[in-house]
């Protein structure tokens, strides 16, 4: 097939595999709304798609239909969405799925790149703004968080994707000539080599950053000719459908089969999860989400890349600006009301406290000073609004209340929970965070992610065992980002040593206006795959060259010529 559609988007691709090589800062697209050419108008277009949307059918023309179904309600109104997606037949979506595989894998490699390509272009330039308002009214992100991570982002993470797929399939070579000595003979073979996709793919979405991960997943397994069915969260659809709309209407104009994207829904109440996994056509799962299913998934799966849960620790050993330390680590704890998986949990001091220029600052001051740092994120509605944002579930809720009670028996707690009144939705569900102050006799309490602003600071016994017990925690519990303050180099060195045989990824005397756990699409890698907290890296080589594997054909070269 032509490779029009790439030649179209070569100069964007050329520069994300030159970002790739050399993992400096750069996106395809402009990272603040206000950036995007005649912003207003187009925000306003979006915000209408939107509203389009609300309290009607979300029409995908994809085989097996068996009705309607929906449940989103928004974090910031509370009312339903009242939108209703078609629930598929499972066995009808892989079967399409299958058969349109064929024709997809036939397709050289750089021709599909150009059309995921004309769909991540599609997904921005027709749908960001909707894409932003429907992750607002389903997770709960502020606005600017919604066009940035869930849209420009999260697009940069499927084009890098892609950057990899492109470096995967291009490792195998189409077709060699062999020759070699046997005995007085000279044999010559003209060998051939196929990159053969592995079948059908599904796509698990989570709730609060359901574009994030679910984008790069499908473009890995797209690019390296598989199909995808797209598993959303119930609470968190809008996003993944209108994704699934348009890469739909990109294939179908370019010539292939629409069914190569499908999407598979359910309810709260009559989960679908493990019927697809366990489905013997499902070739590879991608799943984000809880560490419970995450690790069944890793059981069950015959090929999986997971991003599960982890407990993200902060190490405060000495710092050259506390005051600025805890600002930043304030900030990142609220931020998206810690509902990221890169969010920091737990924070380890020394239990005689952390060393300054102007001496050491005792381990309850650090604790007081930490709540009063993140109690001040939520004093002004304006700044907590773009900060906090919403709590995505009531059970987030309910899990803060529970902590705190727990918190209040088995240690103190620093920082009690409120509702903020959110400036522009006073209907919105909001929380500021719970921080409990407590020790490692307790790290039943700590020692698992406790999804939602709600954080602990954990009192040890030197820094030696701060960090002894933090890199402890992250290899057997799981964590993707650690973060250190420390002005003692062969500490930072211990660290360093430590959370990489941990399988985090560490964060140094960071502060400043960058968040703290700010994932950079093109330079940082996201996850490791090294510890409970999930299996794949976003994203690397390994994300994709595992989605098709290599068949060969061979014959004497002559009869080959002959032909």
């Amino acid at each position: 097939m032509s490779d029009a559609l790439f030649d179209k988007h070569r100069a964007r691709f050329e520069r994300a595999q030159q970002a790739c090589r050399e993992r400096h800062a750069w996106s395809a697209f402009p990272e603040l709304p206000s950036q995007v050419a005649d912003a207003e108008a187009a925000q306003a277009r979006g915000l209408a798609a939107f509203r389009a949307r609300l309290g009607r059918r979300f029409e995908i023309d994809q085989p097996g239909s068996l009705g309607w179904i929906g449940e989103e309600v928004s974090p910031y109104t509370g009312e339903p969405l009242g939108i209703a997606y078609p629930q598929a037949d499972i066995e009808a979506l892989f079967d399409a799925a299958e058969r349109a595989i064929p024709r997809w894998a036939e397709t050289g490699a750089r021709a599909r790149i150009g059309v995921l390509m004309e769909a991540v272009d599609q997904l921005f330039t027709g749908h960001v703004f909707e894409l932003q308002q429907a992750v607002m009214h389903s997770a709960g992100q502020s606005a600017n968080m919604a066009y940035a991570g869930s849209g420009a982002n999260a697009l940069d993470r499927a084009i890098e994707a892609l950057v990899y797929a492109d470096q995967a399939l291009a490792a195998v070579t189409p077709a060699a000539r062999w020759e070699r000595s046997f005995g007085s003979s000279r044999i010559a073979l003209a060998k051939t080599y196929r990159a053969v996709p592995r079948g059908v793919a599904v796509c698990f979405s989570c709730a609060t950053f359901a574009t994030w991960n679910a984008w790069p997943s499908m473009m890995a397994s797209l690019a390296t000719g598989n199909a995808v069915i797209v598993k959303p969260h119930p609470g968190s659809v809008l996003p993944m459908a209108i994704g699934v709309e348009v890469f739909r209407r990109v294939l179908g104009a370019a010539g292939h089969d629409p069914n190569l994207v499908t999407m598979a829904l359910d309810s709260s109440a009559e989960p679908l999860g493990k019927r697809l996994v366990n489905h013997p056509k499902a070739a590879i799962v991608d799943f984000t989400g809880s560490a419970a299913f995450g690790s069944w998934v890793e059981q069950n799966a015959a090929l999986s890349y997971t991003e599960t849960s982890g407990c993200n620790t902060v190490v405060l050993e000495s710092a050259e600006d506390l005051d600025a330390a805890l600002r930043s680590l304030a900030t990142t704890m609220c931020l998206f009301s810690a509902q990221m998986c890169t969010s920091p949990q737990n924070v380890y001091l020394p239990r005689g406290g952390v060393a300054t220029p102007g001496g050491r600052v005792g381990a309850d001051e650090v604790g007081a000073r930490l709540a009063a740092a993140i109690s001040a994120v939520g004093q002004e509605p304006r700044r907590a609004a773009m900060i906090l944002a919403a709590i995505q579930s009531p059970a987030t809720l309910d899990l803060i209340g529970r902590m705190q009670d727990e918190g209040a028996l088995r240690g103190r707690v620093l920082l009690a929970p409120r509702a903020y009144g959110h400036p522009q939705f006073p209907k919105a569900r909001t929380s500021t965070p719970l921080l409990v102050q407590t020790d490692p006799r307790q790290g039943d309490l700590y020692r698992e992610e406790r999804f939602g602003p709600i954080g602990f600071v954990v009192e040890c016994a030197d820094a030696g065992d701060a960090l002894a017990q933090a890199c402890g925690d992250v290899a057997r519990h799981g964590g993707l980002t650690a973060f250190l303050y420390s002005r003692d180099e062969s500490f930072i060195a211990a660290a360093e040593r430590g959370y990489a045989r941990a399988g985090a990824q560490l964060t140094i005397n960071l502060t400043g206006p960058m968040p703290l756990n700010f994932a950079a699409a093109y330079s940082d890698y996201h996850v490791t795959g090294l510890n409970p907290a999930g299996n794949a890296s976003l994203t690397d080589l390994a994300f994709v060259a595992g989605r098709f594997r290599i068949a060969q054909s061979r014959r004497p070269a002559a009869a080959a010529r002959a032909n």
